[in-house]
């Protein structure tokens, strides 16, 4: 490969994987062109794209993106493209699960690994990983439930002394108008 062609090649994969630090990295074992249409089509589907990578060229951009993995050998299919790695997990999981079922294609993907921000994790712990949306929702949780406790014991008193006031109020005679009001003492 001459070296214009070579990066040619690296500045295309920059470009594309600029900003991406999630990913699915699998290894396609034999897999004919029906079977790979069929799994970049359902993957498009699920928003997410697949690209068979040269080990050299993308070792290199993902050291340039601060991502170091080990296992760069064999022939490198990587997925990405959706929202989180949860997500693209998942759908990649499913993708594969769906193409078991053809008998002509059975375990035609093996997993390799996940990067979740840029780290190496396995497939089911990136399907336990909470998208940026549940990890928000679990920090404003964690910071909002103990000031609603707090304010719950600064209002539960008063409104509760509120209750036992209007009680005594409703229980008690209403003064009559007719009584003569009393003369204050000469003094």
């Amino acid at each position: 490969m001459s070296k214009k062609i070579k990066e040619f090649e690296l500045n295309t994969l920059r470009k594309t994987f600029q900003g991406v630090k999630n990913y699915v990295i699998l290894e396609p074992i034999k897999v004919d062109s029906a079977t790979d249409f069929e799994f970049r089509r359902k993957l498009r589907e699920k928003k997410a794209k697949a690209q068979l990578v040269k080990n050299t060229l993308a070792k290199k951009v993902f050291g340039e993106n601060g991502i170091n993995i080990d296992g760069w050998a064999g022939p490198t299919l990587l997925v990405w493209g959706t929202n989180s790695i949860k997500e693209l997990s998942t759908t990649v999981e499913g993708v594969i699960k769906e193409l078991k079922k053809d008998p002509k294609a059975p375990d035609k993907f093996k997993v390799r690994t996940a990067i979740a921000d840029g780290h190496s994790v396995t497939l089911d712990l990136a399907k336990t990983l909470p998208t940026r949306e549940e990890a928000i929702g679990s920090i404003l949780a964690a910071l909002l439930g103990p000031g609603s406790q707090v304010a719950g014991c600064l209002v539960g008193p008063a409104s509760q002394l509120a209750g036992i006031l209007k009680a005594i109020e409703e229980k008690a005679p209403a003064p009559t108008e007719s009584a003569a009001p009393t003369p204050a003492p000469a003094g």
